[in-house]
């Protein structure tokens, strides 16, 4: 069995019905069209017709009239009446044809109402087309004074020029429909055009590999010039356009965000390197100074080694934190959801931090909730905001932790008496690489990248993050999630 080539004109013309939108749309215009055209030559050959039996009516009533009032036309008036196609004779057999319908004999002449009709057809034996049109009779048998009469009239001079109007037109309609198919192909190719322009340059986004800002501005000003009276400079679109609107802004909304997006990236991957310089340059400088002094100097030996240390401790943590933030980013991790006591977490976390720091007074006030979530992630979480408390609080200062319920959630809260935050820093506590006091955050060894994993962390549970704070008086950070129902 022989496969058909691919493209062949047959599969071509075949896939473009199948799968264009402009080649389906044209043949829906092509039909309906074409559907129009039928109905209205129907409506037109009706009326013809209609119009054609009344006009013989009539002549047949005021031949009937003349033949009641004079008798039978002599044979001088009989070639004058041929002239106008008509002949009246006697009828000496029985007549056959139909009667017109009681119901519309009212509307006719009284000589002619209740006469049999017949309609005679020439022998198509030896004639065209033609000549059978010119032939045709109309003929009326009528009683008058006891006589049968038939008035015959011969149309066929009417009827050839109806014929004629009847090519004229069929021929007028099949040129409007060949013209149809391109006209209706460009009209709802330029109609469609607006929505192809969009496709491609959705499709840009794909097939480009990465955009620069100018790239993404310079495409999102296209997009922009389309509005719900113009979506380019080609086509005028009337307010019913919503479609279009709708998709525009659409691809809009995806490119600001595409956008904002990339430059989030590059400000994360330029702040994540400008993080990752300071430990590097400071491993690289002590390596520098064990090179020169350090072989031999045991003092500049250790001081190295313990530099050398702390900074890839440092560097430790934050590639670890730029981690977890990268797999929360591409939703790659699950969460190991389970029932437990927010309030006994909570405890556990302070009692490990009293442990390891003994500079401040640590209080609680807890009571007893249960949540359903990631109990490792929630302390995680936990423990960010006592570490950020810890970090900027003065030694002697109270660090409190407390967990309620109200609303429905539940509320773990860390509040300190320490420097506090300004308030125009607030909004962006939250901001990855972020820190209030630049100084002071290099100081305590932080990255700014915890508060970023404990509102990730608190959103991924379904919850939110409370902040109020004053300088100078302290800050207070609560974590709130949805409460877990009764067990």
């Amino acid at each position: 069995m022989n496969d058909e080539p691919l493209n062949s004109p047959q599969i071509r013309i075949g896939d473009r019905i199948r799968f264009s939108i402009v080649w389906k749309l044209n043949l829906k215009l092509f039909f309906r069209m074409l559907g129009l055209f039928l109905v209205l030559d129907v409506f037109l050959g009706l009326g013809a017709a209609t119009g054609l039996v009344v006009r013989l009516e009539q002549n047949v009533a005021a031949a009937a009239e003349i033949l009641h009032q004079t008798g039978l036309p002599t044979p001088d008036t009989e070639r004058w009446l041929a002239l106008s196609d008509c002949s009246i004779s006697l009828q000496t057999e029985d007549p056959i044809g139909f009667q017109i319908p009681t119901p519309f004999q009212k509307d006719l002449s009284p000589l002619t109402a209740s006469g049999i009709r017949n309609i005679n057809l020439p022998e198509a034996e030896g004639l065209t087309a033609w000549e059978q049109i010119k032939d045709v009779t109309y003929n009326v048998t009528i009683e008058d004074y006891n006589r049968s009469y038939r008035i015959s009239l011969r149309p066929g001079k009417t009827l050839m020029v109806f014929v004629v109007m009847v090519a004229l037109v069929l021929i007028l309609e099949l040129l409007m429909l060949l013209r149809s198919i391109s006209t209706g192909a460009r009209m709802i190719r330029n109609t469609l055009r607006p929505i192809q322009d969009l496709a491609e340059a959705a499709q840009n986004l794909n097939s480009s590999g990465v955009f620069t800002p100018q790239q993404l501005e310079v495409l999102a000003d296209k997009l922009d010039d389309i509005n719900a009276t113009r979506l380019d400079t080609r086509i005028s679109l009337g307010d019913t356009q919503s479609e279009l609107k709708t998709l525009a802004s659409a691809i809009n909304g995806m490119l600001d965000r595409i956008n904002e997006s990339y430059r989030s990236q590059v400000r994360f991957v330029s702040d994540a390197s400008h993080e990752l310089r300071t430990p590097i340059s400071v491993i690289q400088g002590y390596a520098n100074l064990l090179d020169r002094w350090g072989k031999n100097d045991e003092k500049t030996l250790q001081e190295s080694i313990d530099a050398i240390k702390d900074e890839t401790e440092n560097m430790k943590g934050l590639v670890e934190q730029l981690l977890f933030l990268a797999r929360g980013d591409n939703n790659t991790m699950p969460l190991q959801i389970e029932r437990f006591e927010l309030s006994a977490l909570a405890l556990e976390v302070l009692r490990e931090t009293q442990m390891i720091d003994g500079g401040h007074e640590y209080d609680s006030r807890v009571a007893t909730v249960f949540i359903k979530a990631d109990k490792g992630l929630i302390k995680q979480a936990t423990r960010i905001l006592i570490d950020n408390a810890m970090k900027y609080t003065p030694l002697g200062k109270q660090i409190t932790i407390s967990v309620s319920r109200a609303d429905g959630n539940a509320r773990l809260t860390v509040q300190d008496e320490g420097i506090g935050i300004a308030p125009e820093a607030v909004p962006q506590i939250f901001d990855r690489f972020f820190r209030a006091d630049e100084s002071r955050a290099r100081a305590t060894g932080g990255t700014g990248l915890g508060l970023s994993i404990a509102k990730w962390i608190t959103e991924r549970h379904g919850g939110h993050i409370e902040v109020l704070s004053r300088q100078d008086i302290g800050t207070r950070i609560s974590l709130v999630l949805p409460t877990a129902p009764e067990a």
